[in-house]
């Protein structure tokens, strides 16, 4: 077997499956906050788009994906991001949800025989180290701590580690944080790839999840400066956290074409297009707004609920976007295994999404809270909790 895979870590969830193993948890429904996972309806159109396309379970879907829905892409990113201009035939490749893009992007760019850094955030997606280190690459942690606005400060990374950069990883808005790069913070990073000619991986995920304004994106930031080439630059964006669509795995990577094209081929010996159906359906959410809205509303009244219910009771700090809060205790694993026995509510420690570094471990004494639950079960929660704080 590949002897790099005696280098990853335990996912997250093995390592909470582990804490709770002998834990005697309250006689309550179970509530999970512990995972990213929408529980919102998916939109009935987007079913219904599927149900209607069932002739397309006999085609091999293409590797470049259909026409059509790169079209549908590009028209959305220039609606939400103010671009100049996206070529969809060379500079968007739909994917099969971006976890597994995210993953095989890595094994594509990278060139083992150099055994360059990737540099994360931390705490971070696991995706990101995972895919590093089965790349052949060294993964650079950059703290995202309170003292910097849990966006990490890119001003204390050595010349030498960034001279041995082949990829820069940020997560906008953050998983776990909900911590949101501005215009300026992205120009710098961008001058940094300039001047050392690393990559850029823009995570935006969660970016259409925002309470007061839509966070800015890596290629937004490219057409205010007439990059409209996006040199060095990629994005990737999901139906999964935007639509309430994880289980149908469509997304999508744009950017650099230059970088795309040789990913494109990878791609077609990698075998994971999305099926056609799936296809045909994400047109139909990537051109509808209404429903991301209505999201965004049921997000927004949950915040508000807890907010006003147990922040009297609980350091709760709104995110600037997302649907997490990273919530700050005395002890993680002790607050966790609290709430599950107590209260039947089950959160992520924050050391299990982060590493330890010589300055620390920035996860520590933190717990990630998902408000994905309905409304109703999150009203249970708080009750749950006012009753045991």
């Amino acid at each position: 077997m590949n002897s790099s895979l005696s280098l990853l870590h335990p996912y997250p969830f093995e390592k909470l499956n582990k804490l709770f193993k002998d834990v005697q948890p309250a006689d309550l429904p179970l509530i999970p906050l512990s995972i990213g996972e929408p529980k919102h309806p998916a939109p009935e159109f987007v079913k219904q788009a599927i149900i209607d396309n069932f002739q397309h379970l006999s085609t091999y879907p293409n590797s470049k994906g259909l026409p059509e829905l790169r079209l549908s892409i590009a028209n959305w990113l220039t609606r939400r991001f103010h671009l100049n201009q996206i070529n969809p035939e060379q500079e968007i490749l739909p994917v099969s949800g971006t976890r597994e893009a995210i993953f095989s992007f890595v094994q594509a760019l990278i060139n083992r025989d150099e055994k360059p850094y990737v540099v994360m955030p931390n705490p971070f997606y696991q995706i990101y180290e995972g895919a590093t280190l089965l790349a052949g690459a060294e993964p650079y942690f950059i703290n995202c701590t309170e003292e910097n606005g849990y966006l990490g400060d890119f001003d204390a990374v050595p010349t030498e580690v960034w001279e041995k950069t082949a990829l820069l990883f940020v997560c906008t808005p953050g998983n776990p944080t909900g911590a949101v790069l501005s215009k300026e913070q992205f120009k710098k990073l961008i001058a940094l790839s300039d001047q050392y000619g690393f990559v850029i991986a823009s995570d935006e995920c969660y970016s259409e999840l925002w309470f007061d304004q839509a966070p800015t994106g890596l290629l937004e930031v490219c057409a205010e400066i007439g990059r409209d080439d996006y040199k060095n630059c990629v994005v990737f964006h999901s139906l999964s956290k935007r639509s309430n669509l994880p289980g149908m795995r469509s997304g999508f990577v744009a950017g650099d074409a230059a970088l795309l094209k040789p990913y494109l081929q990878y791609r077609t010996y990698h075998g994971a297009a999305m099926p056609v159906q799936h296809q045909l359906a994400s047109i139909a959410a990537w051109d509808d707004e209404a429903h991301v809205e209505e999201n965004r509303v049921q997000y927004r009244t949950k915040f508000d609920l807890f907010q006003n219910e147990l922040g009297h009771l609980l350091p709760l700090q709104k995110p600037d976007a997302g649907f997490y809060y990273w919530l700050k205790v005395d002890n993680d694993e002790s607050f966790a295994k609290m709430l599950m026995e107590k209260a039947h509510v089950k959160v992520l420690p924050g050391r299990y999404l982060s590493r330890d570094t010589a300055t620390g471990n920035p996860g520590e004494n933190h717990v990630r809270l998902a408000l994905v639950a309905d409304l109703a079960q999150c009203e249970q929660v708080i009750a749950r909790l006012k009753a045991i704080l």
